[in-house]
């Protein structure tokens, strides 16, 4: 995901402070209460995979949501174990910055224990799957402790609703301590050569609802990669070890040239909705008719703008939110959905082995990935898979049709483009690179393979 600043809306000193204001009534009301045994929650560092500079860590089992501290919420067990309001904790005003309108909410929290993550990280980033019936919303907050002790707020890692009618789902800007900022989903060190580290956090989920309501959101899934990616310009490309491709849909980003404007006018803003779509269906989950009959019938693949719709951050002003596409995939029956980083293509190829694709960010010049035929400051496509030759077989949604999607890149090129944190612009200009970010969806209930797959590149 790109994040240029001009795409960034500065909250009117007034509108943030309502926000606020409703946040931080939301971690007052009864005392919060923890009722697992301390052993059953994790508290130190989990063992580093070699070589990596990634600690990931998901709250999803019912023993997960029996650790914390809870403030109105109830761990909810089953087939798919949860977190829901069960007594609220209060009630609290909201003002929508998006909108102007004010309404009352009540919420109930959910705090996670201690996470000392085995790599003291430069870069975290939230994700979560949930469903928010109409009526009920989320709130995911990270606060951490610094390396050299110090704490940082709490911060907003995201508002969210899978639909658009009780709030605006969205990031919250102009937030920072002087030593570490957060640039729409993602946390950041201001000053990575300092040294300074966040060496543990905690993360708050505040579930709202209509007062008065027996609504609740549930979430299955909570938790965040940090990472302390180094500086590089390149890497060394990895040995090919798999030839498969999986059978991936094929959709177009550039078909959608103009289409509601209101959602970033399709095109080239349309990247990420349109791969999280791809590989959703290839997952064989898809929007209802009912689900769809808001688009124009005029359109072609409707689930594209569907996707949009439903990615959309009204702060970043696009459906370029890393966190918001997971969500948006897991809004899907037994779907889960993570943001991450992995290290190399061969972590890729474990994955396709098993049957899992995977959408990656990257930017580059045009002249940097043979075939692409365009230049980008920040892109999303699926790698489907790897010809005999170890080349990347993708699904690059900034293609001109359906049929055209289908791409082979060079294998060296798109690993050095997808891995590096700092590239040189058309200008000359140092700029970042995303450091292997990507997006892994998967079935709630995966086979055994896939399972060992995501506990090889550290999700599961």
């Amino acid at each position: 995901m790109a994040r240029p600043a001009s795409r960034r809306t500065v909250l009117g000193a007034a509108i943030a402070a309502a926000a606020t204001a409703g946040t931080l009534s939301s971690a007052a009301g009864p005392a919060a209460a923890a009722s697992c045994a301390a052993a059953d929650c994790e508290t130190a560092p989990r063992a580093r995979r070699s070589g990596t500079f990634v600690d990931n860590r998901f709250w999803s089992s019912y023993t997960d949501w029996r650790c914390g501290e809870r403030a109105g919420t109830t761990a909810v067990a089953g087939r798919r174990p949860g977190v829901a309001i069960a007594t609220p904790a209060g009630t609290t005003d909201y003002t929508d910055p998006h909108t102007g309108a004010t309404s009352r909410w009540e919420y109930a929290t959910w705090t996670s224990p201690v996470h000392r993550p085995s790599v003291p990280a430069t870069e975290v980033i939230a994700s979560w799957n949930a469903q928010t019936p109409a009526g009920t919303w989320i709130q995911v907050e990270l606060h951490g402790e610094y390396s050299d002790g110090s704490a940082t707020p709490w911060f907003v890692m995201g508002r969210w609703a899978a639909g658009d009618k009780d709030i605006r789902r969205t990031s919250v800007d102009d937030q920072g301590d002087g030593r570490a900022s957060i640039w729409t989903d993602t946390f950041s060190v201001d000053d990575a050569a300092s040294g300074l580290r966040l060496a543990a956090y905690r993360l708050r989920l505040t579930l709202y609802r209509r007062p008065g309501t027996r609504l609740t959101p549930t979430v299955w899934r909570l938790g965040a990669m940090a990472s302390d990616v180094p500086d590089r310009f390149g890497v060394t490309p990895s040995a090919p070890g798999l030839a498969r491709e999986l059978p991936v849909p094929r959709y177009s980003q550039n078909t959608h040239v103009g289409q509601y404007p209101e959602y970033d006018n399709g095109g080239e803003a349309w990247c990420s909705p349109t791969s999280s779509q791809m590989i959703i269906e290839y997952w064989g989950r898809k929007p209802s008719a009912g689900d769809l009959a808001w688009v124009n019938p005029d359109f072609d693949d409707p689930q594209v703008c569907h996707a949009a719709r439903h990615t959309f951050d009204y702060q970043y002003e696009g459906c370029g939110n890393w966190p918001f596409n997971a969500a948006y995939a897991a809004t899907y029956r037994d779907m889960s959905a993570v943001v991450t980083r992995l290290s190399s293509l061969t972590d890729l190829e474990t994955l396709v082995a098993a049957g899992i694709p995977a959408i990656t960010s990257q930017s580059f010049l045009k002249e940097e990935l043979t075939g692409a035929g365009y230049g980008t400051s920040g892109h999303l496509m699926t790698v489907i898979g790897f010809t005999a030759d170890g080349d990347v077989i993708a699904n690059d949604p900034a293609s001109p049709s359906n049929e055209a999607v289908r791409r082979v890149y060079q294998r060296a090129e798109w690993e050095k483009i997808w891995l590096r944190t700092k590239r040189y612009n058309a200008s000359g200009k140092v700029v970042s690179g995303t450091g292997g970010v990507c997006y892994l969806y998967w079935p709630a209930f995966p086979t055994s393979a896939q399972r060992k797959a995501l506990a090889a590149v550290g999700v599961l």
